[in-house]
């Protein structure tokens, strides 16, 4: 039997609730049990960890940062403390780690050290946002963004209603918070009148708001989502 420490995936909550209410009490356990975390933020992290495990000592805590500024040779060694036999926990920012989010260079870094990867449960938005939009979930794409020249992103649309079309797949994509009223017009605008448009809003929260409907009659509600996360889903039947 290997030594070696574990790669834990660690899933944090999508807003500001309570931990336990969304994560189960493993999350907490190995969070408990893990003193180095690899994260995108030091100090939400930080925070994170005292919220889910108040009594852990912050000074215990050895963290390594994995931001859009990191090089890819400060990471070549944030796992060597497995061969140890310590563990490391991969921490997102919001959801799951490696879905939408930093991280699956780390991932494949440890399969390729022989590192045993332990995903845990957590909320993904995206999924949670698949599962309760009514569309294909035997058939669906994400997309990540959409470019943000107004006339390339209008073209994008296009496509991916082409493509649910042609293929029966749902395509699900997300935008930055502040944009979402402005790529929520361009939906309106490009779509075809039947063409059905979910969108899911501020997931496992209170202010929790998911709806799926055809652009028609989007057109005569025309909320407001600005700077809420908001995961977009269409389909073209």
């Amino acid at each position: 039997m290997s030594n070696k420490g574990k790669l834990y995936l660690i899933p944090t909550t999508l807003g500001e609730i309570e931990p336990l209410e969304v994560l189960p009490i493993s999350v907490r356990q190995v969070v408990e049990n893990t003193k180095y975390f690899i994260v995108e933020n030091e100090k939400s992290a930080r925070r994170f960890i005292k919220k889910i495990t108040p009594k852990k000592s912050q000074s215990s805590l050895h963290i390594f940062l994995l931001d859009k500024f990191t090089e890819e040779m400060e990471t070549r060694n944030y796992l060597d403390v497995c061969e140890t036999g310590a563990h490391v926990g991969l921490l997102s920012e919001a959801g799951v780690p490696a879905i939408a989010d930093p991280g699956a260079s780390i991932v494949q870094m440890a399969h390729e050290k022989n590192i045993r990867v332990v995903p845990l449960v957590g909320p993904s938005s995206i999924l949670m946002a698949m599962m309760s939009s009514g569309l294909n979930g035997q058939n669906f794409a994400f997309n990540g963004y959409l470019p943000i020249d107004k006339a390339a992103r209008k073209n994008h649309i296009k496509r991916l209603e082409k493509l649910s079309k042609d293929t029966q797949q749902s395509q699900i994509f997300i935008e930055t918070p502040y944009r979402n009223d402005k790529l929520l017009a361009d939906l309106l605008q490009v779509l075809s009148g039947n063409t059905l448009l979910c969108v899911a809003v501020d997931i496992s929260l209170q202010t929790e708001y998911i709806k799926t409907m055809s652009v028609d009659r989007w057109k005569k509600h025309k909320p407001h989502f600005h700077k809420r996360p908001a995961i977009f889903i269409i389909h073209k039947k």
